[in-house]
């Protein structure tokens, strides 16, 4: 079984939805069996990497409010990251843009290491504050995990692994995601958000069941069959 999820560095609910999708898998019997795989979205691909304004300013404008609204937006987002272990400080995190986060994740998937860069980029952006913008921060982020640092250097310095980015974002458009997370089971099921874990249990369960091959209940010696090529009587020798 396959498991792709849509999602953004910049996206409290993305770090969210993946603890609990991870909670909910890992309590399966089948887990080890599902495969993952991360794709790109950028939430606000204008944002630039740069930028003087807070968290709390950037809310604001987006939506029309006042930054003090806007503060008690994210006091919500922080109980509910602290539901699942993470201890978000939107005090120091400041908006960036995604894209060469994107880039380096689906270079890291090339070196078998996709999930451990998407776990540390969300961390070091939602609970570290660090400005996963900076190529410079990538790099080092990248070497914590275990990627040659010069190698990520010269893919950030070019356009590499660009259009796999692009392509992640049309086949979302294509399937209709406008917001992440968004997890997509076997290109058949698809859950918006961060949903409740018992939705991850039974979401993930059902398309197991349905993709398993069937069941033979019943000794098929005892069993009277016909095929292309004949009809067997229990107990036929010849057959």
């Amino acid at each position: 079984m396959k498991v792709e999820i849509w999602s953004d560095f910049m996206c409290p609910f993305c770090y969210i939805g993946k603890r609990r999708f991870e909670e909910a898998l890992e309590s399966l019997p089948f887990r080890e069996s599902v495969e993952v795989v991360y794709r790109s979205f950028e939430l606000n691909p204008n944002e630039a990497v740069d930028t003087d304004q807070t968290t709390y300013e950037a809310l604001a404008s987006k939506y029309g409010t006042t930054v003090e609204q806007a503060k008690a937006m994210t006091a919500n987002v922080v109980e509910q990251a602290q539901s699942v272990g993470l201890d978000y400080n939107f005090d120091r995190i400041k908006p960036t843009n995604s894209f060469d986060a994107h880039r380096l994740a689906h270079y890291a998937a090339t070196k078998g290491k996709d999930k451990e860069m998407v776990e540390r980029l969300l961390a070091a952006y939602f609970v570290e504050a660090q400005h996963v913008g900076s190529r410079e921060v990538l790099v080092k982020l990248a070497a914590e995990i275990g990627l040659d640092g010069e190698e990520v250097s010269t893919v950030l310095e070019g356009d590499q692994y660009s259009e796999e980015v692009r392509t992640d974002e049309r086949e979302g458009a294509q399937l209709g995601i406008q917001g992440v997370p968004f997890f997509v089971i076997d290109r058949k099921y698809g859950i918006s958000g961060a949903q409740p874990l018992s939705v991850f249990s039974q979401a993930l369960t059902q398309a197991w069941s349905e993709g398993q091959p069937l069941q033979v209940i019943g000794n098929t010696e005892d069993a009277a069959v016909c095929t292309d090529d004949s009809c067997v009587m229990p107990g036929d020798v010849n057959k």
